[in-house]
């Protein structure tokens, strides 16, 4: 389709600037106000600094925390490990879409879509956006591409949060620092503090609140800050704990009238013995070895302390701590918890299903098919488990009874493909004919049985011997079946092998001992019949 020229509006009412689509308008430039050279706030980190990086991003100036951000990110191997789980689990989900409607073109908008979703590097930008799990934000810049005549997808590009502030007047409406282009010349309109609003349909603003609020108030790590903090403080307090007490303190003694070089040498032994773990001195000199009594308490406490900060950051993560955290529980309570963290993987990809339907369907749609009533949705998450099984027999029993079910739901549900017309199909074993009058026990509806001799029925198909033989077995089987149930039964509500013993040596002949005794008979009498019939006559 060719390109559309018609004047296009974004959500806002604002008209897209084609020339700067195929761009790159928000990257790095060395020397600009959006250099890739970052600061490292997290340095002699302490609460007062902290409060003062909080403070200061709540009054627009979030560059000091969105470094921290990054930098807990980096030191903290517990922190990276449960958001980057959270991450992963919703950048790998299946991606579909659904058109509009059963029309073409609807159809046709919809295959567009998912066209470019089989992009290879879709997953590493999924995951680079779900950034704003940590940051509360994340911004990703779309890459237009335009050299075949159609509108397409070339790249979504992350982009640093340190380049981006936030509307005074409302806190969230993110601003790019500095213009769009290199040379200075101004594409829109800039603040008075130097940032551009962000272009329509050029932008994928990703916001995912662990809490509500402004986005810079709602990203998980503000709530990790303080944690990872502490954490820090007993880490570098474990480490001197360590060195201190992890092995002997080594005690040189030297006689009295010793000389300075003696005592000289006697101190180097001492002070290299730890490290080098060899050393030599006169035999006049001695080194004792003291050990403390209260390592191992004094080390557990420390363990402890940053375990437990470990599982609160769980908890803020992933929900709960089962699935990260070594806990006492079980199986039991492994599965409760991991039905936690899978409702927290919904409402991810539900959150991040809608923005990309706002920031990237509508507007490619807009770009490549003109603006619609009713656009494709894109929908991130797991297929919902179907009980086949149940389902298949659910509509045997309810379509006889006025159940309207589409040929193709099966198709579906199965995931096999529904033929084109002209295909070869594959057909259902012929059927054995069906002799009425023998029906099932307590009002069964008449139905065909398996035969006890397939050669002999097909030969003798007419002679109605052969077709009380085939019921017969039928019939005894409905009966051995009550029987199995009724053995079923016990075996269920027993909690042990000898209650088993106990309950069936209660049991009582009933109405399917009965049925199958008589039934036998009346098998005897047929085989009796059967067996008379295949004499031939003298």
């Amino acid at each position: 389709m060719a390109l559309k020229t018609s004047p296009i509006l974004d959500q806002f009412g604002r008209p897209i600037q084609r020339e700067i689509l195929t761009e790159e308008i928000a990257g790095p430039r060395v020397g600009s106000v959006r250099s890739p050279i970052s600061g490292y706030p997290a340095d002699g980190l302490n609460p007062i600094r902290l409060a003062n990086i909080l403070r200061a991003a709540d009054a627009y100036d979030p560059l000091r925390f969105f470094e921290l951000a990054e930098q807990i990110e980096e030191r903290d191997l517990h922190y990276a490990g449960v958001l980057g789980t959270r991450k992963r689990q919703v950048s790998q989900l299946d991606v579909t879409v659904d058109p509009a409607d059963d029309t073409a073109d609807a159809k046709a908008h919809a295959a567009w879509v998912e066209g470019v979703l089989k992009r290879d590097t879709l997953q590493d930008e999924l995951f680079d956006m779900l950034d704003a799990i940590g940051k509360g934000i994340s911004i990703t810049e779309i890459l237009w591409d335009t050299s075949e005549g159609d509108w397409a997808v070339k790249k979504l590009a992350w982009r640093d949060p340190r380049w981006f502030r936030f509307d005074r007047n409302d806190g969230e409406t993110p601003l790019l620092l500095g213009d769009y282009n290199a040379d200075g010349v101004g594409t829109v309109p800039i603040t008075s503090s130097g940032e551009t609003p962000l272009a329509p349909f050029k932008f994928i603003t990703t916001v995912i609140r662990a809490k509500s609020g402004l986005p810079i108030r709602s990203g998980l790590s503000r709530l990790v800050a303080w944690a990872w903090m502490f954490k820090a403080f007993t880490q570098r307090d474990w480490t001197i704990f360590s060195q201190t007490f992890g092995q002997p303190v080594r005690v040189g003694k030297y006689p009295a009238g010793t000389t300075q070089g003696d005592k000289d040498t006697l101190f180097t032994a001492v002070a290299n013995i730890a490290g080098d773990c060899a050393a030599i001195i006169p035999a006049t000199m001695e080194i004792e070895f003291i050990e403390s009594k209260n390592v191992g308490p004094g080390s557990d406490l420390y363990q402890k302390r940053c375990d437990w900060l470990d599982q609160q950051v769980s908890k803020a993560v992933l929900g709960q701590t089962a699935t990260t955290d070594a806990i006492a529980g079980g199986h039991a309570v492994g599965q409760e918890h991991r039905q936690v963290q899978e409702d927290i993987e919904r409402a991810d990809a539900k959150a991040l299903s809608a923005i990309l339907n706002r920031d990237l369907v509508r507007p490619g749609i807009d770009l490549q098919f003109g603006a619609q009533k009713a656009y494709p949705r894109l929908r991130i998450g797991r297929s919902e488990d179907t009980d086949v099984r149940l389902t298949v027999e659910s509509a045997t029993k309810l379509v006889p009874m006025g159940l309207k079910v589409k040929k193709t739901y099966f198709n579906e549900l199965l995931g096999i493909p529904v033929p084109e017309d002209g295909e070869e199909l594959l057909t259902a074993p012929a059927q054995a004919p069906s002799f009425g009058g023998f029906g099932g026990f307590d009002g069964d509806p008449p139905r065909a049985a398996p035969s006890l001799n397939a050669a002999l029925r097909m030969q003798e198909v007419h002679d109605p011997v052969a077709a009380l033989a085939d019921q017969a077995e039928r019939l005894c089987g409905a009966g051995a079946d009550a029987i199995i149930n009724e053995i079923r039964t016990v075996v269920e509500r027993s909690t042990s092998l000898h209650q088993i013993q106990e309950e069936l040596r209660k049991l009582k002949p009933g109405i399917a001992e009965r049925n199958l005794a008589g039934l036998m008979r009346m098998a005897r009498v047929v085989a009796n019949l059967t067996g008379r019939a295949q004499i031939p006559d003298a």
